[in-house]
């Protein structure tokens, strides 16, 4: 399963949802969870294209860090606090994980102490992040993760096809959010780190996107 992946519906995005797709079936994928940053809008559009494929999720702001949510049915805004994102996720019946959550690198990395808060709370936080550009971000995760015996999910985190199956979690078999908590401990994890000049891909989108609404 690829648990965190971004895509856009839209022309003048960099990641064609159709083409994310073939490709991930091509490698292989079975689970594909699709979490655009504070929207469910382009996972909704590849779950169109393929149902049995992408998983409805989001990546939300919160305000204190990001929280990865899969098995959504309700977008949820950014902005709010954290416990009200999780009681929103949870009466949906969503997967919780936490993005990347000690990459000090980004504007969604998380505070120790706030991540403590929230850890009852969460089925899961992300261990390994294949656009974390130090290590030890990733290293930190993990040493969390195993510290207070909480499941760990990988992702690639991709902005573009390519990307697609970077990092992923070879689990058993299941279907919804039910059967993936209680598979998510037996996870083997494949990874494998993207390199800095990735993010480009991520710019290029961005400065494309801004372009496109100017014109």
């Amino acid at each position: 399963m690829e648990f965190h992946c971004h895509t856009r519906a839209s022309k003048d995005s960099l990641t064609d949802p159709s083409a994310l797709l073939t490709l991930a079936r091509r490698r292989g994928i079975t689970h594909l969870a699709i979490t655009d940053h504070n929207t469910t809008s382009g996972a909704l559009e590849a779950q169109k294209i393929d149902p049995q494929l992408v998983i409805v999720g989001e990546e939300i702001m919160t305000t204190k860090g990001e929280i990865l949510a899969a098995f959504m049915i309700e977008e949820i805004p950014a902005g709010l606090p954290p416990d009200e994102v999780i009681d929103r996720l949870r009466e949906q019946g969503a997967f919780i994980s936490v993005s990347h959550p000690f990459d000090s690198m980004r504007s969604g990395g998380w505070k120790e102490s706030d991540l403590l808060d929230i850890l009852p709370l969460v089925d899961a936080i992300e261990v390994y992040n294949s656009r974390c550009m130090r290590t030890r971000f990733n290293r930190e995760a993990q040493d969390f993760a195993e510290k207070h015996n909480i499941p760990g999910t990988v992702g690639s985190d991709a902005h573009a096809a390519f990307e697609v199956g970077r990092s992923l979690l070879q689990l058993p078999q299941f279907n919804g959010p039910d059967e993936l908590r209680q598979v998510i401990r037996q996870g083997v994890p494949v990874t494998r780190w993207s390199p800095p000049w990735i993010h480009l891909t991520s710019r290029y989108a961005t400065v494309t996107k801004k372009f496109h609404k100017r014109s």
